[in-house]
């Protein structure tokens, strides 16, 4: 049986979302939400106060090991107070999405208080039409993308009714549980980590090597090696490539996930390829509009990848990374579709997921104190030319409503967080039948991120036009459609 520490340290990839962390990168995912109506702040806390016993890390802080000697862990905090994590806000008149989206940029802007649980709730009141706004933070190192998706279905109802029948159990005062202060249980949890670490980057390797004996992922690899060409060429910075302040300014659209469908079924390509047509066109676009000329470059973005199989439930962060060389300046969006989409398919069927996957692993096998000294400088380290130029993310939410104390949400706008050289990233979320898209901008690297919103929702309706116009495939057979299933 592990013990205590071991149940509750964590991984080497939450670890860094805590060492790599500063006010000029403040990491913790986020949502705004918006409901049909204002949430009556009494009851909400006193909804989420009786079912944070199935999220029990929501009641721990992040305790470090003597000098980084192993990964921190989680402890009980012996005095949790849910009223320092759901607060109230109100919006002077008229309360429209440019005021809604200042207050978000101000929250997102700070760094997260580590004496408390890593989480926090801003009710929003004072909007137009009577609606209301929840803006929720989760850090990084709690959770990722997916997990944070289905713990909004926890935190929040499937039903107007909610959950009457739940009740908080009673529960005993958490003692006051330290950190170890033995350095030999210290260095017992790095050794473990280490061990643990070497041991995933040998099953990955094994799973590498193993689809290097399929003709798909072969011919994949010839085909990635014409493509490194273009992928040294698009090593440039843009003009949101630019060291990052401690401010941020948030701002969203959105737009039909059946257009989405509709444009993928027409031009072809998956739908995450379409989305990312959308955000090439917009950044083309947005260059333009800065003086810089997109023909011939590349956006070098970083798409994290999903690798649990438990649908959601696990906590904290099982991602990977797949890289993509977006072309710019294409006149065709059609084309620049075509184009993605081919892409995309080279990096995944030579399994380019898989050996950042392996890159990790065997980051975190390195002694815990060199991958904190590391991480920590990072940020500190001017690079000749950019690792990459954006993170865009697209995580599936809730297909049906969800509801707040009896309030419907009408939209949830995602946020991941920037800072480095990244001036702005992207994130896409659905919920039911939409695609709500958030961009996340240091305000002085990317004062007019708006500009790039408006931008990547006029990309989608040119595409969406063209797709249009394209006759329709032809309907498959029962016989056909029984075989491609």
């Amino acid at each position: 049986m592990p013990s205590p520490d071991l149940a509750r340290r964590l991984s080497g990839v939450d670890a860094a979302f805590l060492y790599l962390e500063r006010k000029e990168i403040p990491l913790h995912i986020a949502a705004v939400c918006i409901f049909e109506g204002e949430i009556p702040f009494q009851p909400f806390v006193r909804a989420i106060d009786s079912r944070l016993h199935l999220l029990p890390r929501y009641r721990q802080v992040v305790a470090d090991p003597p000098f980084h000697l192993g990964y921190p862990t989680w402890q009980d905090d012996p005095g949790f107070n849910i009223r320092r994590h759901i607060f109230r806000h109100h919006l002077d008149h008229p309360g429209g999405q440019p005021e809604l989206e200042a207050l978000a940029g101000h929250i997102l802007s700070q760094v997260m208080d580590r004496r408390k649980p890593l989480w926090d709730i801003h009710l929003v009141d004072g909007l137009e039409g009577g609606k209301g706004a929840a803006i929720v933070r989760i850090h990084h190192s709690l959770a990722d993308g997916v997990a944070g998706a289905s713990i909004m279905k926890i935190i929040l109802d499937a039903t107007p009714a909610g959950s009457h029948a739940l009740r908080k159990p009673r529960r005993k005062p958490a003692g006051v549980v330290a950190p170890s202060q033995s350095i030999v249980d210290a260095l017992a949890s790095g050794v473990h980590s280490s061990l643990e670490s070497m041991i995933s980057a040998e099953a990955v390797l094994l799973s590498f090597s193993q689809t290097l004996t399929e003709p798909r992922t072969r011919e994949a690899f010839e085909k990635l090696i014409t493509l490194l060409p273009e992928m040294a060429a698009s090593s440039g910075r843009f003009v949101f490539n630019r060291p990052c302040s401690d401010e941020r300014k948030f701002c969203w659209t959105e737009f039909p996930f059946a257009g989405v469908q509709a444009i993928r079924e027409r031009a072809g390509g998956t739908a995450n390829d379409v989305l990312l047509s959308i955000l090439a066109r917009a950044v083309s676009q947005y260059v333009r509009l800065h003086g810089e000329s997109p023909a011939g470059r590349f956006l070098r973005v970083m798409c994290p990848v999903n690798v649990r199989q438990d649908g959601g439930q696990t906590m904290g962060n099982q991602i990977t990374f797949l890289p993509v060389a977006l072309p710019l300046g294409i006149a065709s969006p059609i084309r620049t579709l075509r184009e993605v989409s081919a892409r995309t398919e080279v990096m995944k069927n030579a399994h380019a997921a898989h050996l950042i996957a392996l890159l990790a692993s065997w980051l975190g096998a390195a002694p815990p104190p060199l991958q904190a000294l590391f991480w920590k400088a990072i940020p500190q380290l001017p690079l000749p030319v950019p690792l990459l130029h954006m993170i865009c993310t697209n995580v599936p939410g809730s297909p049906t409503p969800l509801y707040a104390v009896g309030r419907r949400m009408i939209a949830s706008y995602p946020h991941v967080p920037t800072g480095y050289e990244l001036g702005v990233n992207c994130a896409v979320q659905s919920y039911d039948g939409q695609l709500y898209c958030g961009f996340t901008a240091d305000a002085k690297v990317v004062p007019d991120v708006e500009r790039l919103r408006d931008f990547m929702h006029a990309s989608y309706e040119e595409l969406h036009r063209a797709a249009s116009r394209r006759p329709a495939p032809r309907p498959r057979t029962e016989a056909r459609h029984a075989v491609a299933v």
